[in-house]
């Protein structure tokens, strides 16, 4: 299945139009990596741990978009965007959401 964040995809016209589709992940933090994150960010460089959940998250949201496009018949998904957002009363958890057009090519 295509997935692109382009509204066509080159030599391949699109046949059909079949609605927007969408793909949610909402992960929690854990206690520990939050721990080692902020010590982190205190002596500098990248937390490997939280950049996994973000691309795991990432992964499953765009899965989760591919299956609603095949439930609707289509092979592809145009016009794909990506959002994240820190939800919680405490920033624990972070919502990973994919959309974009299915379409048949």
């Amino acid at each position: 299945m295509v997935v692109t964040t382009t509204h066509t995809i080159e030599g391949r016209p699109i046949q059909d139009y079949l609605g927007i589709v969408t793909g949610e992940v909402i992960v929690g933090a854990n206690l520990f990596r939050d721990l080692f994150a902020n010590i982190r960010d205190i002596v500098g460089g990248r937390s490997g741990s939280y950049e996994r959940i973000l691309r795991d998250a990432r992964e499953q949201a765009i899965q989760e978009l591919q299956a609603e496009c095949g439930s609707l018949g289509g092979n592809a998904v145009v016009g794909v965007d990506l959002d994240y957002e820190v939800i919680g009363d405490t920033g624990s958890m972070l919502m990973v959401s994919a959309s974009g057009t299915a379409v048949r090519i």
